[in-house]
């Protein structure tokens, strides 16, 4: 796909608020018959724009009230230990969200844990025993203001 139409744009803002959408569903919404609206969105897909169809789960209901910010510092910033500390990190479920940032630090994470006592240990534990660390900074959510999975796509029409 070299270029994004208004019905690819459609279709993109339409399974981002709803996945669950059937293709007939869809296909009425974005103005498509059904059989070119299923094309589109196997091309979007094929494409790597759709990467997957994921339940938004709320932590809080599964028992994951606390949400921190962490930075790491790293000791030394070369490729082999960077990718050392990288592949740890991915083999963490608590860890939700990593980033690679400017400034200072290194690498932003999110981390969910049950309460303030199990992030302690995961911090002591798991966190400042990463290969690579040489300290951590941490900042919890006192409340979400906006949390949201779907991207702006407005600047994509032309």
């Amino acid at each position: 796909m070299e270029r994004l139409d208004k019905f690819d744009l459609r279709i993109l803002q339409e399974l981002q608020d709803d996945a669950r959408l059937t293709n007939a569903e869809l296909a009425q919404r974005v103005g498509l018959s059904a059989a070119p609206c299923w094309r589109r969105v196997r091309a979007l897909e094929e494409a790597g724009y759709i990467k997957g169809y994921h339940a938004e789960i709320d932590r809080h209901k599964i028992g994951l009230g606390v949400l921190a910010f962490v930075r790491l510092d790293a000791d030394r910033n070369t490729g082999e230990r960077t990718r050392a500390m990288e592949e740890a990190i991915r083999k963490i479920p608590e860890i939700v969200s990593c980033h690679y940032i400017s400034g200072a630090g290194t690498f932003e994470l999110q981390v969910v844990c049950s309460d303030l006592d199990a992030f302690s240990q995961f911090a002591r534990q798991v966190l400042i025993n990463l290969p690579n660390v040489k300290d951590i900074h941490t900042s919890f959510s006192l409340g979400e203001v906006k949390a949201s999975s779907a991207w702006p796509l407005k600047h994509l029409a032309s």
